[in-house]
């Protein structure tokens, strides 16, 4: 197979920890033709979708320590046609110019494209939970994103808990996450302000999220990965001393979890919704058994739940895109051979 992986600069890469690496590093194990690319490096010639990639030099033992597989990895540059690869990997880092993706589009009748193009417009912020109903609804906390101070002061104010969530549209990483508690009210008017921004006519302003506090945030979240809408693996990520952000970056550690009964329920309901948009591999973050945010654009976790639970989710998952990638493969040769009777039986 050929693959494409459209992600952050390799030397942003960390090598220790990092998610995309250890997928690539199970193609490049597999044999699989790798290439590496950004979005800042899509364009388009002649009407065809190309992109400037570096291209792993195979060898011939491949090293199953990724860190040393990192350090000493050669690379070809070279300008590729988009629609020559069997899969398309995204793992761009959030925030992602969504224009970038028109350079896919057409390409994406010829290729597999993991996650998928339309799935990543409506799932790249965080308003793709309100989408979310039935049974699945039961599972989000209630949640307001307003442009309008009015409206969120009187939501706020109006609210039977004693704290919610205040928290950017478009924030990535835990970045603006405050816990807003009713005792400090006389801040809040500060605080939208700052966060919307903008003029007295409302140029330039931004979208916030108000959010019910869902008790037991202050002992973390768990992350799940899901794979064609089932859960793979966990961890539960402990905020560190004083900080509400459970994410590793801003300080969180993390501890092995075994999803509880509740969790598998929530699985189950949201999992088809993912599937039905494109969003085979996510990462989902969950508080108290609610879904807090849905991570569709480079998920991570799967260095730290391999080395909890002595497992490799990458296998899993480049498991999964092989079968797509040959499913696809089978209809073509079907439909050709069914051609060729057609073409025969006219010759007689």
């Amino acid at each position: 197979m050929k693959i494409c992986f459209i992600m952050y600069p390799w030397n942003r890469v960390e090598p220790e920890s990092d998610t995309t690496l250890r997928l690539i590093h199970e193609c490049v194990i597999r044999g699989h033709t790798v290439a590496l690319s950004t979005v800042n490096n899509l364009t388009i010639r002649d009407s065809v979708a190309i992109a400037f990639c570096d291209v792993i030099k195979k060898t011939e033992k491949v090293t199953d320590n990724i860190p040393n597989f990192y350090k000493n990895a050669k690379f070809r540059h070279s300008q590729l046609p988009l629609a020559g690869f069997d899969a398309i990997i995204m793992r761009a880092n959030p925030p992602l110019d969504i224009l970038a993706l028109n350079f896919l589009d057409s390409v994406r009748d010829d290729t597999f494209i993991m996650n998928d193009l339309d799935g990543i417009r409506i799932a790249n912020n965080k308003l793709y939970m309100a989408s979310f109903q039935d049974a699945a609804s039961q599972y989000i906390p209630a949640t307001h994103v307003s442009k309008s101070r009015a409206y969120l002061e009187r939501v706020f104010d109006e609210s039977e808990g004693d704290k919610m969530i205040l928290k950017p549209l478009d924030g990535f990483g835990g970045r603006g996450v405050i816990v807003l508690e009713r005792s400090a009210r006389q801040s809040f008017n500060s605080l939208l302000d700052f966060y919307i921004g903008g003029d007295e006519h409302g140029k330039g302003s931004n979208y916030v999220i108000l959010q019910d506090y869902v008790h037991g945030a202050e002992n973390g979240d768990v992350r799940i990965l899901m794979l064609n809408g089932e859960p793979i693996g966990a961890m539960r990520r402990v905020p560190a001393a004083g900080d509400v952000r459970s994410n590793i970056h801003a300080g969180g550690t993390v501890v092995k979890h075994k999803l509880t009964k509740q969790e598998q329920k929530l699985c189950k309901y949201i999992g088809p919704k993912l599937v039905r948009d494109g969003l085979y591999f996510t990462g989902i973050d969950v508080i108290g058994e609610k879904l807090i945010e849905v991570n569709v654009l480079s998920p991570g976790g799967i260095t730290r739940i391999n080395k909890l639970n002595r497992v490799k989710l990458q296998q899993q998952v480049i498991d999964f895109v092989e079968s797509v990638v040959n499913a696809k493969e089978r209809v073509v040769s079907r439909k050709n051979q069914f051609r060729q009777v057609i073409e025969d039986a006219d010759a007689l």
